[in-house]
């Protein structure tokens, strides 16, 4: 996206509480795109639509939970 995702719109969790140290999601029609919120001017994280959905699905199902 070549810097592009500096106009995205970054969201966190409410369950952040304000902290600087997040995980922050931009939704576009490109794809999901992942920052850390300690280095936003780092290139995010990005996924496609399709893989984002199966990762969200995996959290919905209790993939990631621990043993």
């Amino acid at each position: 996206m070549d810097r592009a995702w500096d106009q995205l719109k970054w969201r966190r969790s409410p369950y952040s509480c304000g902290t600087a140290t997040c995980v922050e999601v931009a939704f576009h029609v490109a794809g999901v795109y992942i920052r850390d919120s300690k280095n936003p001017d780092q290139p995010p994280l990005e996924f496609t639509l399709a893989e984002w959905q199966a990762f969200a699905s995996a959290i919905q199902a209790g993939a990631f939970e621990p043993q």
